[in-house]
């Protein structure tokens, strides 16, 4: 048996959630739900999992990938090369795009096969806003629930029909096997000249804005779904578009504060999983020009201190030229944890971000300590959203 399993399976056992004999085989199950733990024990099980882990797979715990990542030869199913890098990498995540989701039952045996391909349960993300950027409804084999543009849904929708949203498309989200949506979109869209965010933003008013995103985040995390707010610092005042390249913000820290920043500041009252932070470049508020998301002045002195908001820190995709045009997949996956990521997302190189926050952690040039807690906060959210259920011993090798 792997290295930590026996007192992965003692932890669970210890906190009665789990039928356990002395050699660690498991007996049935009691019903101890998710529901039942309170924030204490929630947080101890986080803490005692990771103090368990080789570092090896808390590196791997803070990279999410798309499917091409581990297989390019494979988009719609698991194959043994994508078996064999995640055992390799230990991945905390993948998220599924259209060229993945194909009918009902391909997209559920994908998803269950993933998770039984990795030693530690996944997040299996959807990126399933409404209207244009919507990977699962917008695939007519889906039968699902299809909503139009949030700028539509801001201007016509009752609070009582966007709660109904949020918890249509999580639950339908989660019987597919998803457990986290990178949504909803929280940018305001001050500037009309904008077409990154475009109609993705519910609306030009903050207050209003915040008023949507504090339902969906209530009525989308009822359904065991992480809601991810994006795009942290706030995207909706800018032209240019980071996929392509640097697009720079010129508002100032006190702009940001009576704006951008009031649906976050929303979401985060709201409990929100997790926050996914841009490329943009916020020239009149950080000392150098780089990125929001590998800015600690952004990542941590803002967002995690100033906002006190204490959940997964995620990047936007590193694999956008925002980032590529700039860094190395290492040099980029190097300045988000330093910055205090928690979840890189989509390095267009995995094996280089991985193997540079390895070697950084064993030279000493970050502590193990940091990437532990980026590692307790992943492992608390998928205790708590089920993705590693309180009554089964789910960590195993495989």
């Amino acid at each position: 048996m792997k290295k930590g399993i026996l007192s992965a399976i003692f932890i669970l056992c210890l906190f009665g959630l789990v039928g356990c004999n002395i050699d660690g085989k498991e007996e049935q199950p009691n019903t101890t739900k998710t529901e039942d733990l309170d924030e204490a024990t929630l947080t101890g099980m986080a803490k005692d999992i990771t103090a368990d882990m080789s570092l090896k797979d808390k590196i791997g715990q803070l990279f999410m990938v798309e499917v091409s990542t581990l297989d390019k030869k494979s988009p719609t199913k698991v194959s043994e090369a994508m078996k064999k890098s995640l055992k390799k990498y230990s991945v905390g995540g993948v998220v599924l795009f259209s060229k993945n989701i194909k009918t009902r039952e391909q997209t559920k045996a994908l998803i269950d096969d993933l998770q039984k391909a990795s030693y530690i349960p996944l997040f299996i993300s959807a990126d399933e806003e409404g209207g244009d950027i919507a990977r699962v409804s917008n695939n007519a084999n889906m039968n699902m629930t299809s909503y139009p543009t949030a700028e539509e849904i801001g201007s016509s929708y009752s609070k009582e029909q966007i709660k109904n949203m949020g918890t249509t498309q999580s639950k339908e989200l989660k019987a597919l096997g998803f457990n986290m949506n990178f949504a909803p979109v929280a940018d305001v869209r001050t500037n009309q000249e904008n077409t990154e965010i475009g109609n993705r933003s519910f609306g030009t008013k903050a207050s209003e804005v915040a008023s949507i995103i504090s339902t969906l985040v209530k009525s989308m995390q009822s359904q065991q779904i992480s809601a991810t707010l994006k795009h942290f610092p706030g995207s909706g005042g800018v032209v240019g578009n980071t996929h392509r390249g640097m697009v720079e913000s010129k508002d100032t820290i006190q702009q940001l504060r009576k704006t951008e920043f009031l649906p976050f500041k929303s979401g985060i009252e709201s409990k929100v999983d997790g926050i996914m932070v841009s490329h943009i470049v916020l020239s009149n508020v950080c000392d150098t020009k780089e990125p929001a998301s590998v800015s600690e002045r952004v990542v941590t002195e803002i967002l995690r201190k100033e906002l006190e908001y204490d959940g997964m820190i995620i990047t936007d995709a590193f694999n956008m030229n925002a980032i590529t045009n700039k860094y190395t997949s290492s040099e980029a996956a190097l300045k988000a944890v330093q910055a205090g990521v928690d979840i890189v997302l989509m390095p267009e190189d995995l094996k280089k971000a991985y193997n540079a926050v390895y070697e950084a952690v064993k030279q000493g040039k970050i502590k193990e300590s940091r990437i532990d807690q980026s590692v307790r906060r992943i492992i608390y959210t998928k205790i708590k959203r089920g993705a590693i259920p309180p009554d089964t011993t789910l960590i195993k090798n495989n």
